[in-house]
C-alpha cells in the first residue's frame, strides 16, 4: 500500500463474510472502500473453515429474521455474482432419545411458524434415516427448508462485487493501531497507514480487541472452538440422499458430504482467537457420540479442522454503531450462524451506514434492530 496515506469512505477490518459482504454493499452504494485482512488471504480463519448450512429455523430470532431476509439473495444473486446456485437443498432431522422428549417439544413449540418444520415418528425417521442405532431416538423435527451452502463461491462472489465497484482488497495488512481526529480515522496497518471516515469491526474472534484498540465498548465476545471431521460412510449404504442430522440437544451432528461423512460432536470451548486445531480429546467425543448414535464404526479420522464461532452472551450478533466513539462500526458475534445470515445483515449494515433506512423487507421478518446493538442490555462491560 503506497505511503501517502490513502483515504477512504470505510475501512472494514476482516475479509471473512462479514467484512467482505459489508464491503461490497458499501461500494455498491458508490463508497470507497478498503477491506483489510491480516492473513495472506481473506477468509483463512473461520469462514474458510465453514460447512454452513442455510436453515432459517436454526439460531436465535434475530439470526432467524435475519436468515429469512437473504434468501432471496441466496436464490437470486445479482448477475455475474457466481457461476452455479448457491444453496442445495437437503434435509435436516433434529432427533431426540427417549430422555430428550422434553427438549424436542420445546424447540418445536419456539419454532411452531416454520412452515417447513414438522414432527415425525420414530418409524418414520428410521426409514428416512437408515444408519441410526436401532433404539437411540424416538421421534424427531423433519425440515424441508434447509439447503448446503456452497461457502466458497459466496465468498468469492463478494469479493469480486468489491472488486467490480473499485474497492480494495488489502491482504497481509493486520491493523496495529487506531486513532480518531476531526477528520475521521487513521488505520495504521502492516502494510502502511491509511485514512478513512469511518471503520466496520468485522474482525471476528479479533472485534473486542480492535473494539479496545478503538477506544469502543467491549461486547464481551468470547470465541469458541468447533471441530469437523471426515470419515468413510458404511460400506453399502448409499448416503447421498440421506439428512443432516443433528442431536436436539446439539451434541452433535451429521451430514453426507461428496460420499463421505461430515461429523462434528458440535463442540463450544472457550478459546482465545487464534488459528484453531482440533483437539484430540474433541475428535476422540465426537467419535464416540456419533458411534453411538448411528451404525457407523470410524475406523479412520480424514482431515480433522477446527474453527472460532464467536458469540455474545445472548448468542446474537452485534451490529451497529459504537456508544463511546464516532464512526466505529460494529458487526461482529455472528457465531455460528454468520454465513447463513450474511447476505441481510450486510444489507441491514450497509443501510446503517449510508445513513438510509433498514430495507422493508428485513423488518417484515421480524428483525427488532434493538436486538442487535451494541447498547442493548446484557451484553458487554
Amino acid at each position: 500500500m503506497p505511503d501517502q496515506k490513502p483515504e477512504f469512505d470505510v475501512a472494514v477490518i476482516g475479509a471473512g463474510i462479514a467484512g467482505s459482504s459489508v464491503a461490497a454493499e458499501l461500494s455498491g452504494a458508490g463508497l470507497r472502500v478498503v477491506l483489510l485482512e491480516q492473513e495472506a488471504q481473506p477468509g483463512y480463519h473461520t469462514t474458510g473453515r465453514s460447512a454452513a448450512v442455510y436453515s432459517p429455523i436454526y439460531g436465535p430470532q434475530p439470526i432467524r429474521a435475519l436468515t429469512r431476509a437473504a434468501l432471496q439473495f441466496y436464490e437470486a444473486p445479482p448477475p455475474g455474482f457466481c457461476e452455479h446456485a448457491l444453496l442445495s437443498p437437503i434435509a435436516a432431522a433434529f432427533v431426540a432419545r427417549e430422555d430428550q422428549l422434553e427438549q424436542l417439544e420445546a424447540m418445536e413449540q419456539d419454532l411452531s411458524d416454520a412452515e417447513t418444520l414438522g414432527r415425525i415418528d420414530r418409524e418414520t425417521l428410521y426409514r428416512r434415516q437408515p444408519l441410526l442405532r436401532t433404539g437411540y431416538a424416538a421421534a424427531a423435527l423433519w425440515d424441508t427448508g434447509t439447503s448446503e451452502i456452497d461457502v466458497a463461491a459466496l465468498h468469492q462472489g463478494y469479493l469480486r462485487m468489491l472488486k467490480a465497484n473499485g474497492g480494495v482488497l488489502s491482504t497481509k495488512a493486520q491493523v496495529t493501531a487506531l486513532s480518531q481526529d476531526s477528520r475521521g480515522w487513521q488505520v495504521e496497518t502492516s502494510r502502511g497507514d491509511i485514512k478513512a471516515r469511518r471503520v466496520v469491526n468485522a474482525a471476528g474472534a479479533w472485534a473486542d480487541e480492535v473494539g479496545q484498540m478503538a477506544g469502543a465498548e467491549r461486547i464481551g465476545l468470547t470465541p469458541k472452538r468447533r471441530t469437523v471431521l471426515m470419515v468413510d460412510a458404511p460400506q453399502g449404504h448409499d448416503i447421498s440422499g440421506l439428512p443432516l442430522t443433528v442431536d436436539v440437544g446439539e451434541e452433535f451432528y451429521l451430514k453426507p458430504d461428496a460420499g463421505r461423512l461430515l461429523i462434528s460432536p458440535a463442540n463450544e470451548d472457550p478459546e482465545p482467537p487464534c488459528d484453531a486445531q482440533p483437539d484430540e480429546m474433541d475428535i476422540a467425543i465426537c467419535v464416540d457420540r456419533i458411534e453411538r448414535a448411528f451404525d457407523v464404526s470410524v475406523k479412520r479420522v480424514e482431515n480433522p479442522w477446527a474453527g472460532l464461532r464467536s458469540f455474545v452472551a445472548d448468542k446474537s450478533p452485534v451490529a451497529g454503531f459504537s456508544q463511546k466513539v464516532d464512526g466505529f462500526y460494529w458487526l461482529a458475534g455472528q457465531g455460528g450462524y454468520g454465513i447463513q445470515s450474511a447476505p441481510g445483515l450486510a444489507r441491514y449494515a450497509a443501510a446503517e451506514l449510508t445513513g438510509k433506512p433498514v430495507p422493508d423487507d428485513i423488518l417484515s421478518e421480524g428483525l427488532d434492530p434493538q436486538t442487535i446493538r451494541p447498547s442493548r442490555a446484557g451484553i458487554g462491560a
